[in-house]
């Protein structure tokens, strides 16, 4: 060592002795915005390696939080820095997440630079590796995925590969309030609720499935209760028209969804995130595998059967334009990964598609947010003047005209009447998402709308639902009159493509069918990416069908 190097290691070692900090372990508290508000961290470190983070607080979805921020903390502890891939799905949570942890550098003098939401790793070089083999691969991890890949371990199904090109699992579900379509169960049973296999085929019979699936969805749903009760999910509040929440204060999504997940992993089935279906496998008219996708490696996954459940294509707006023209212009509820990505995959191999064109729209979608919004009848529709200017019933006939209409800026206001009588509009307001007034004049200043003219509007509102004049908008008006004291809640509103209902042809027995109407072997498929006029519920029911389904001819 010369003398140079000696003296500049006696300095370096006088710093290093000189800091009381050096090797002891600091806190910093930071904090970012995410989707929704101010997301507040503990960041643990010793010198220039992170020991811990935590969350102290936040306002963003608990679903999604709950399942982003404990992959966000392994990759920064992992990589010793913030420059890491974000959670697909949740890229708003964890731009907050990597922004707040540099904050936490920064106190110690280092900075990772501007921190945006297309901040990533370091890119891979492109791998091609060996092709993994399984007994049975289910394509999305969904609810129906899930519903699928448990009912098939449960059937005797000793490997089973689910792929789910998200980084988090359950889909659409884990958003949803509502659990409809359920019968028998334990809460409908409580409410001294009668029902039957047969009351629900009559009542739930649509042109858009044949009379057999919808046997097959009725006789899963009496089943459906008993069998998520088995796994701890239970769905104790009943509210009418075979409509169910976990609780009356708590979603249905969030508990089945958890449930499902819990179950999944307790049986050892081998999930892999992150990983995107790209192709089919079909050997001599058979299916026995599916081309994937995890970063830049490829690989083939080959099986004894093939489930798809990768969800509806309400996200692809060439798709929406190709099929149902105009619904391409609003935004969509539904979640990031519902692309349609294997509608060109069933076209090429000449598996039948069908109703491509049947479109769920949602009448109100918060604007900034996405989320569904609304609570039954007793609301009123206003735009940027304080009138009305549609009927607040809104038919699925006219469902695309007034979503066109709610392109521009309109607000949902409501009393506290609603207000009192709907979860989800107390929980939008609890997080800020809704406005509250505690009179007309100071709501209209807070929406910007002339109060003059929205007084007058719901003054003519109330006519209309006394008898005393006729509803400008609706054949019949509401049987609610709007409250002239406060307090009252607004929020700017608009219509969105919630799902896409057309999709890919199954029978009752969850069987692809081709285009001659012919089963191909070995594939199966459940939830939105069929052709369906079901919902969530159903969704839970064809994937346990398309499992048990698997199993047989995995089996025999």
């Amino acid at each position: 060592m010369n003398k140079f190097q000696k003296v500049m290691y006696l300095s370096s070692l006088i710093l290093v002795l000189g800091n009381s900090s050096y090797g002891k372990e600091r806190t910093f508290i930071t904090k970012a915005n995410g989707f929704s508000g101010e997301i507040k961290l503990e960041t643990i470190m010793e010198n220039e390696k992170i020991k811990d983070i935590k969350v102290i607080s936040h306002n963003e979805t608990s679903h999604i939080m709950s399942r982003a921020f404990p992959l966000m903390k392994s990759r920064i502890l992992e990589a010793n820095s913030p420059i890491v891939d974000s959670v697909s799905g949740a890229t708003n949570t964890s731009t907050a997440i990597k922004r707040a942890v540099n904050d936490a550098y920064k106190k110690i003098g280092k900075d990772f630079g501007r921190i945006t939401p297309k901040t990533k790793a370091p890119e891979l070089p492109v791998a091609y590796l060996e092709p993994v083999n399984t007994d049975l691969v289910i394509v999305g991890g969904g609810p129906s995925g899930l519903a699928a890949a448990i009912s098939a371990k449960e059937a005797g199904v000793k490997n089973v590969i689910l792929i789910e090109k998200l980084d988090m699992l359950s889909g659409n579900g884990k958003f949803d309030m509502n659990f409809y379509d359920l019968i028998n169960s334990e809460a409908q049973k409580k409410a001294g609720v009668e029902d039957s296999i047969d009351k629900f085929v009559e009542e739930r019979k649509n042109p858009m499935d044949t009379l057999e699936r919808t046997k097959a969805q009725a006789e899963g749903s009496w089943k459906l209760d008993k069998w998520l009760r088995g796994m701890g999910i239970n769905l104790n509040h009943y509210y009418g028209n075979r409509g169910h929440m976990a609780e009356k204060d708590a979603y249905g999504g969030e508990e089945v969804q958890d449930g499902l997940e819990k179950r999944a992993k307790e049986l050892g089935i081998d999930i892999r995130t992150g990983t995107q279906g790209l192709d089919l496998i079909i050997e001599n008219g058979q299916a026995i595998g599916v081309k994937v996708k995890n970063k830049n490696n490829f690989y083939d996954i080959k099986g004894k059967a093939v489930i798809i459940a990768t969800g509806g294509f309400s996200q692809n707006k060439e798709l929406l334009k190709k099929y149902a023209s105009g619904t391409e212009l609003l935004q969509t509820s539904n979640q990031i990964g519902a692309t349609g990505d294997f509608i060109p995959v069933f076209e090429k191999n000449k598996i039948k598609l069908e109703n491509m064109d049947v479109v769920r729209i949602f009448p109100f979608i918060i604007a900034k947010t996405r989320d569904l919004t609304g609570g039954g009848d007793g609301f009123i529709l206003v735009n940027k003047d304080g009138k009305r200017f549609t009927s607040e019933s809104i038919s699925m006939k006219d469902s695309l005209k007034v979503a066109q209409e709610l392109l521009n800026e309109n607000y949902y206001i409501y009393d506290q009447n609603l207000y009192e009588s709907s979860y989800r509009l107390q929980k939008h307001t609890a997080k800020g998402f809704h406005i509250k007034a505690n009179n007309l004049e100071e709501l209209s200043e807070k929406i910007g709308v002339p109060y003059n003219n929205l007084k007058e509007t719901i003054e003519k509102y109330n006519s209309a639902v006394r008898g005393e004049t006729k509803d400008e908008f609706r054949e019949k008006p509401s049987k609610k009159e709007f409250k002239m004291t406060g307090p009252y809640y607004a929020v700017e509103v608009e219509s969105a493509v919630h799902m896409t209902k057309g999709g890919v042809a199954a029978n009752e027995k969850a069987e692809v069918l081709n285009e001659n109407n012919k089963i191909v072997p070995g594939l199966y498929a459940a939830g939105e990416v069929t052709n369906s006029s079901a919902a969530y519920s159903a969704a839970v029911v064809f994937g346990r069908i398309a499992g048990e389904s698997a199993a047989e001819y995995i089996n025999k």
